[in-house]
């Protein structure tokens, strides 16, 4: 018998310290787009991020379908196989080129940011840990498809708050990430 999953994590749930904050106060989130900094780069990582919140929906979404029996099993797990392969192998690669390259960069930048980006980078390796719960999970699931349709529904309640929080994560994460990323990169015209 499989040990009962973990679906307990600990996302955080505090701000960045204000000290954090003092950027993004100059340069506010609706301003972004219009700053003559902000550069296709940029975009392209924010448009990483929105297809990370994406994803997450679609899986949320599509579990919701399945438990409530509107969804056949078996195109739920093609799309569960599909869906949740992009959003965890990206996710580990956008993380990792985030780590080594992206981040010291913007520490190289301004040190003033270093402890935020501490923050993220912790952010970084609690998300691996719901990311391997949700591998762990969502590979039973797709077994249990074609073993134990009963128990596929069991094994999805099972992933559902997973997935729900992947996306309370990268909601707090991602947010954070961008609101202390992007001033630094527009205030020292980065990754122009």
């Amino acid at each position: 018998m499989e040990p009962e999953p973990n679906t307990n994590f600990d996302v955080r749930s505090e701000d960045m310290p204000e000290a954090m904050r003092v950027l993004f106060a100059q340069y506010p989130r609706d301003e972004w787009e219009a700053h003559p900094g902000f550069k296709d780069k940029t975009r392209q990582w924010l448009n990483a991020h929105r297809g990370f919140r994406q994803l997450t929906e679609i899986l949320n979404a599509d579990a919701k379908e399945l438990l409530d029996r509107n969804l056949d099993a078996a195109e739920y797990a093609a799309r569960l196989s599909r869906y949740g392969n992009i959003l965890v192998g990206n996710l580990h690669g956008h993380h990792a080129w985030e780590d080594h390259e992206y981040f010291p960069e913007l520490s190289a930048a301004d040190s003033r940011f270093d402890r935020g980006l501490e923050i993220l980078e912790k952010d970084h390796a609690a998300l691996d840990t719901v990311l391997h719960a949700f591998t762990n999970i969502g590979n039973r699931a797709l077994r249990l498809e074609t073993l134990d349709g009963k128990k596929l529904y069991e094994e999805v309640g099972n992933l559902q708050p997973v997935i729900e929080a992947i996306e309370k994560f990268l909601d707090r994460h991602l947010g954070d990430e961008e609101e202390l990323a992007v001033p630094i990169i527009l205030h020292h015209r980065l990754r122009g």
